[in-house]
């Protein structure tokens, strides 16, 4: 059985964890933009927690849902609605056979995920199900989802099954029904407000001058329309090096911030380069990362510096919290 799209929306595409292990050869990441809201979707319905989902950006699609299925949506808020009715989001919906699940404008954030129990039937292209779109390579026939797409769903596991069962009591008449109890959801960005971002410094922070390393701190940047999965390109105060710097092509991550010529720094996402010849300016912290993957384009980021070690322990403080939703679901449908 199935799920069989109706409408795409503006981008919809399978994402998991990214795939690792292949930079060395120019093979990029991919994955979820927000990480942690396609963890935690997974979780609520029993997969494990890096399971492919439908990441759906800004505005999403219409989906027939052809068999009774337990599903999550997690991330920025794009007005789920089933048979048009609202969906609760964070949370476990099992969903009747039959319904449209359709999702609209964007109200919050910037990108959802929709998680099914059991996972998307994808093929892994080199350890992944991701969708890396400019190469053609995973997901969904390497790109993005398309009118009359077919996505079979594969078999739940045992704790999906309880949930499913504790839900079934619930139904009654309506299209679907959900938990009472959700998952806490990180802080989404708010139209009128910049995103709080904490960052380290980068490895040619140095080199920058002091009035530059004094405004980054100090005043916002604007997130362009020219901005993608790639990576975000800011607009603010003009960033420049204090001379002339020389470099060799270094290494990038998730959350790399590279000042190129013209002063205005390129935020480096999901779909980043392998390899970076810019100097470095700052380093957006882990936790972050999905804040920065939330905040739509024109939407406005002021960063604050903090140290390696507190970066280090709000990571840590993280993965504690999702190590212990997934205690607490299986506990609690034990």
């Amino acid at each position: 059985m199935s799920i069989t799209v109706l409408r795409p929306g503006l981008l919809t595409s399978i994402q998991d964890l990214g795939r690792y292990g292949y930079q060395k050869y120019g093979v990029i990441v991919s994955g979820a933009m927000d990480s942690y809201a396609l963890r935690v979707a997974n979780l609520l319905v029993g997969n494990k927690e890096g399971e492919a989902t439908l990441e759906m950006t800004l505005m999403g699609p219409s989906l027939l849902v052809e068999k009774d299925i337990l599903i999550a949506i997690t991330g920025g808020d794009l007005s789920p609605t089933i048979n048009g009715e609202p969906v609760p989001m964070w949370r476990p919906v099992y969903v009747k056979k039959g319904t449209i699940l359709q999702f609209g404008a964007c109200q919050s954030g910037c990108r959802s995920y929709l998680s099914v129990a059991g996972g998307y039937e994808i093929p892994e292209v080199m350890g992944s199900k991701s969708t890396y779109l400019r190469a053609g390579i995973g997901g969904f026939q390497g790109r993005a989802m398309a009118k009359d797409d077919v996505l079979k769903l594969g078999s739940p596991q045992e704790i999906s099954l309880r949930i499913v069962e504790s839900l079934m009591k619930k139904l009654s008449s309506h299209s679907f029904a959900s938990t009472a109890w959700h998952a806490e959801k990180i802080s989404i960005p708010h139209h009128s407000q910049p995103s709080k971002i904490r960052v380290t410094v980068g490895s040619q922070f140095e080199h920058f001058t002091s009035e530059s390393k004094s405004q980054f701190f100090q005043c916002p940047f604007q997130v362009t329309n020219q901005s993608d999965r790639m990576g975000y390109r800011l607009t603010g105060p003009n960033l420049q090096l204090a001379k002339p710097l020389e470099m060799v092509s270094e290494a990038v991550t998730l959350g790399t911030i590279q000042v190129p010529p013209d002063g205005n720094p390129i935020l480096l996402l999901a779909d980043r380069q392998t390899v970076g010849g810019y100097p470095k300016f700052a380093q957006v912290i882990t936790v972050d990362s999905s804040i920065v993957a939330q905040t739509k384009p024109g939407g406005t980021i002021l960063f604050q510096e903090i140290s390696l070690a507190e970066a280090e322990q709000l990571y840590i403080a993280r993965e504690k919290e999702i190590k212990n939703l997934g205690i607490a679901i299986r506990f609690k449908m034990s």
